[in-house]
Order: structure tokens, then sequence, then C-alpha cells
């Protein structure tokens, strides 16, 4: 009996897999004078273009479009504004336009709010379901704020921020998740630290690449704990996590690498997992898919086994100015 049962739910936990592909998305927006929001499927099809009804121009960060449960949030710096879109189907219909305090950069939900980064502040905005406040419930000033902020994560408590003026700085929640306070410099950055990049977090854990220092580093609770060297690759710069695998965007080397992540080991499992023509300017997973832009004007898409081996499902041409890219959960 226990072989019989086996036997029917392997393929029924394949065929479920299978579907979740078929309906997840990937999107990146157009960063024009004219911002657009561009919908993809999963194998590299155009299928929705609909305006952010704001002004693009941001360069050099990471997490400039960030989706959870339905709701996605699209920068655009010209116009200092994030736009905001719920799940219609098979694509997004924008719902609001929320001001930043400052051009932003960078967002990411977590503890019922929305915290936009900007050149100069990061900012916290409540949520009520999936509307989001357009008044600030905390405003708190960074560190440098010279305007080379590059991305914001979440972590229990607090919020991650990488300014590439060799920044890695924390700021506190309040209980009801409200930023508040000053900024707080992390403890123990390495001393040849060198242009601090993109990040991505996962529990108490922020991975953080120091690009210019061919650097990834593990910060958590305030303090930086481990620091891996990127090998061949040259100046990893933005991050995703797939399990027990962290992958880099190497822009100069125009690659992406894989490390297996456990504890506070990060360890190089493949130097080049996939390699592109064009630098890799973003990177973002989820259901069993990595998609990654890059500076040749290039959406692609790969399928990751339970290995870690990225395996190319479908492109598709973008604007070499495109910026953030995210993999939306499918409906089903």
């Amino acid at each position: 009996m226990r072989k019989f049962c086996l036997s029917i739910l392997v393929p029924l936990i394949a065929a479920a897999t299978a579907i979740q592909a078929q309906n997840t998305l990937v999107v990146t927006a157009s960063n024009a004078t004219k911002n657009q929001l561009l919908v993809y499927d999963s194998t590299g099809r155009l299928i929705q273009t609909v305006s952010t009804r704001g002004q693009g121009g941001v360069g050099g960060n990471a997490g400039g479009i960030e989706e959870r449960d339905g709701v996605l949030a699209v920068v655009n710096f010209g116009s200092q504004s994030v736009s905001i879109f719920e799940r219609a189907g098979n694509g997004f219909q924008m719902t609001q336009s929320v001001p930043a305090a400052s051009s932003p950069v960078s967002v990411a939900f977590g503890a019922g709010h929305l915290y936009i980064l900007g050149t100069t502040k990061v900012e916290s905005h409540a949520m009520f379901g999936t509307h989001v406040s357009s008044s600030p419930d905390g405003v708190v000033g960074l560190l440098v704020a010279d305007g080379s902020a590059a991305q914001v994560g979440v972590v229990p408590g607090e919020l991650v921020i990488t300014e590439k003026s060799n920044v890695i700085e924390t700021v506190n929640l309040r209980t009801d998740g409200a930023v508040s306070g000053s900024p707080t410099l992390v403890q123990n950055i390495p001393s040849n630290v060198n242009a601090p990049f993109g990040l991505v977090t996962r529990g108490n854990d922020a991975y953080v690449t120091i690009a210019h220092a061919n650097e990834i580093s593990l910060v958590r609770n305030g303090a930086v704990l481990t620091v891996t060297g990127s090998g061949t690759q040259s100046a990893p710069c933005w991050l995703t996590l797939v399990g027990p695998f962290l992958f880099s965007s190497n822009s100069p080397s125009k690659s992406v690498s894989r490390y297996a992540v456990y504890g506070q080991k990060i360890v190089q499992d493949a130097a080049v997992a996939a390699a592109f023509s064009g630098d890799p300017t973003d990177i973002d997973s989820r259901d069993g898919l990595v998609a990654v832009i890059d500076g040749s004007g290039t959406l692609s898409i790969f399928s990751v086994d339970e290995d870690g081996n990225l395996t190319l499902q479908g492109s598709a041409s973008i604007s070499t100015a495109a910026n953030g890219v995210a993999v939306v959960h499918g409906e089903y």
C-alpha cells in the first residue's frame, strides 16, 4: 500500500510543479522617461505592457521591483514615486502612486509595510490589505546619503541597507513595523570594503555583496560574520536565494555564480553557473525559476533543479535601460 501511495504522489507533485511554473510571471520595468511595467510568462513571451504613470532613470541598484502576495511595487526614480500594482488574472493593474521622500531606488515588503529606499532616506508605508498608505509612518536619513544607495532588505526587527560609498547599515523597526531612530553602521565590515551593492535576506540573515572587493558577506544581528571571495569572477553585484544555494550576478564577468550556504558558511559551488553577452544588472528567483536581466538588453529565464543547475528555458529582448526584475508566484 505504501509503494502504491508513493507511486501516485510523485506524479502529482511533478504535475503541480509544472502547473505552477506555467503560471509564474517575470516582470521588469522599461526605466524610460515614460516608465512601463513589462510582464512576461515563464518562457519569455511578453504578455502585458502597462504604464507606471511615472518616470524612470534609476541605475546601479537592485530591488527596484518587488512583489508580495499579489501586490507589486515599482520605483519611478525621475518622478520620485512608487507605483503599486495588483495581480489581475495573468497580468497586473495599477492601483496607486505613492510619493517618496527621496528619489526611490529599491523597495521591499515586510512587517505589514512597504519600505522605500531613496537616494538620501528610507521610509516605511503601512499596508492595509493590498492598500499602501500614501503617507509614511516613518522616515530615516541614511548614514552617507550621497545618492549611492543600492538596496534595502528586511530581517526581523530591522532593515539592512547598502550604500555604495562603503556602508552597510541597519535601521530599527518599531513593533508596528515603522522605521525609527537613526541608522547604525554594521559591525566588523572588512577593512578592504569597496562598494557594497546587492543583498538578499532570509530569516535573520542578510547576504551582502562587496562588489569591488570581489566578496560576499553574511550579516546577522548587525555584524558581518563571514566573508567569502568570488574566486575567478569579478564584482559580484546582485543576489538571490534558492533553497541552499545563493546565486550572484557578476557584472564585469558577465556571469552568475552559485554558492552553497549553511550556518555561517558561504562556499562557492560553481564559479560560472550561467554566462551572458552583457553585464547582469539584477537577479531574482521563485517557483523553481531564476530570472536575470543584463546590459545587452536581454531577459533570461532559467529553471533550477535540486542540485542548483540552471537550464535556460526562455529569453526576451528588452531595453538596455531596463531596471529591476521579479519572479511572481503563479496562480492556480
